[in-house]
């Protein structure tokens, strides 16, 4: 770990600007201090684990994630893994699988390309990008065989309730990309936005509830329980799992 204090320099905005368009979104970048050592990861980790994104108009086509991981196997996507704790923890105990994450925010996609390199991870490719951009364009439909959104922003404001990311036109999005008999795995500890999800979730076409209508699930084994929801845990706040098959 460097001792030099000055920040690193964050990679560029993780979102295509369409001159003219504003266009609402489910983030807001609050970056933090982007330290040395993730900069250092961007720069030596990347051409490993990074994808970088392609503007549909320069490829055409969805990405050749068999190319990617050199084989064909089951993939997993997760959409805004933070600091990569749960998609680090299933990569090591799913290699089966493939895993390609999602994450607006350069620190935390600087720790995960850290330790995907101690874990010398083999099946894990990181996207620094809008999801929604990503799912659009580089993933085909029918192709995932499970999709996962653990605690994403409750915007719990009123006023803010347009920037949830589970929101009708997305879980359609989901949707399309899920493979028949796939996953779609979603956690939150507000209760409200719970509500929500179950809204827009047990009303979209393709997907049911495994647990049935608003059902909530136990924490699946797959899905580490973090350090702030043990502490939730503690002063009794709920967490509510929510699992939905491809019909």
């Amino acid at each position: 770990m460097s001792d030099d204090p000055r920040p690193g320099k964050a990679p560029p905005k993780p979102f295509t600007v369409t001159e003219g368009h504003r266009q609402v979104r489910s983030f807001v970048l609050r970056q933090g201090r982007f330290t040395p050592a993730q900069q250092r990861a961007f720069d030596e980790q990347w051409p490993r684990f990074g994808l970088d994104y392609t503007p549909p108009g320069s490829r055409g086509t969805p990405r050749d994630f068999d190319a990617v991981f050199g084989r064909s196997a089951p993939r997993i996507v997760e959409i805004g893994f933070g600091n990569g704790e749960a998609l680090r923890y299933s990569a090591a105990r799913d290699a089966a699988r493939d895993h390609i994450g999602i994450e607006v925010h350069a620190p935390g996609v600087g720790r995960l390309l850290n330790a995907l390199a101690d874990d010398d991870a083999r099946n894990v490719r990181v996207y620094h990008h809008d999801a929604v951009e990503v799912l659009s364009n580089e993933v085909a439909d029918g192709s995932l065989d499970e999709i996962r959104i653990y605690f994403p922003d409750p915007w719990h404001k009123k006023r803010h309730h347009k920037r949830r990311l589970v929101q009708p036109d997305f879980a359609a999005l989901l949707v399309r990309k899920l493979a028949p008999g796939g996953r779609l795995h979603l956690a939150t500890d507000w209760q409200e936005y719970a509500g929500h999800m179950f809204d827009v979730l047990d009303a979209t076409p393709g997907i049911a509830n495994r647990a049935g209508p608003r059902g909530a699930v136990p924490r699946p084994d797959w899905r580490p329980q973090t350090h702030f929801e043990t502490r939730g845990q503690k002063l009794g706040h709920g967490v509510w799992d929510l699992l939905y098959d491809r019909v």
